[in-house]
């Protein structure tokens, strides 16, 4: 899955928050996001997931415009995203969070629960089966029954991802999945990543956390001030003066 990212424009009053960005993710690309605050990455990220339509601007996936489509149909299309805080629901487990977010199910409506009750139960069977190969991939037997808001945040970010997953996505925007994350669950988050994208999906991550994205990913753009500063691998990147001046405060990578 290709995605193209075209002269993207987003201001909030007299603000821009993105000034005519511009970014091709090639297929099954692993790309990071930095910049400082303000920069405008999240409001990227919800420009290409579809929950803030932009003033200019186009995305597309394999050459398919997705202007006109909402983040539900952008997800049938394979695109998803996680957000920087976790948005798990918080009373639920650990299991009923990762079979919550399978989208199209026909239980979620009455009609189907009333009228196709064996067809509702072997699509529950089938989502269960999905959450246990979810839950083993990323590790998390050991909490699966839990209440997902009794979770360690590095555990939560793994739920984050996981609930991505059920979507069976082709491209998954990560926003900050490092972020209050312990050094272990950090290298098993980054371990998680590089075998999903392996098996083909393709990544865009929005990270803070300079030492595990430069080891994650091949290659890492830099905004600033709602414009593309940078784009090449970590190592070019972090050696740019204008980054170091803008991101780093003008300190050697």
């Amino acid at each position: 899955m290709t995605l193209a990212i075209r002269d993207i424009a987003v201001a909030f009053g007299g603000f821009k928050a993105l000034d005519g960005i511009s970014l091709e993710m090639p297929e099954q690309g692993l790309v990071g996001i930095i910049g400082p605050n303000g920069a405008g990455k999240s409001t990227l990220f919800s420009v290409i997931s579809g929950f803030i339509a932009a003033d200019a601007g186009s995305v597309a996936l394999d050459g398919r415009a997705l202007d006109r489509l909402g983040p539900a149909a952008r997800a049938r299309r394979g695109l998803v995203r996680t957000f920087q805080v976790p948005r798990e629901f918080a009373h639920l487990t650990v299991r009923d969070n990762l079979m919550a977010a399978a989208p199209g199910q026909s239980g979620e409506h009455l009609l189907g629960l009333f009228l196709r009750p064996g067809r509702v139960r072997a699509e529950e069977s089938r989502l269960r089966d999905a959450a246990q190969e979810t839950i083993d991939f990323l590790r998390l037997g050991p909490v699966a029954d839990q209440q997902a808001g009794r979770l360690s945040g590095g555990q939560k970010k793994l739920v984050e991802l996981g609930r991505a997953l059920m979507a069976k996505p082709r491209m998954i925007l990560l926003d900050e999945p490092f972020a209050g994350v312990n050094a272990v669950l950090v290298e098993e988050i980054a371990a998680r990543i590089t075998e999903l994208n392996a098996r083909g999906i393709g990544f865009l991550i929005i990270e803070h956390d300079l030492q595990a994205l430069s080891r994650l990913v091949p290659r890492m753009a830099v905004m600033d001030r709602g414009r593309l500063l940078a784009d090449g691998t970590p190592a070019a990147v972090l050696a740019d003066a204008r980054v170091r001046e803008a991101y780093l405060g003008g300190v050697a990578a």
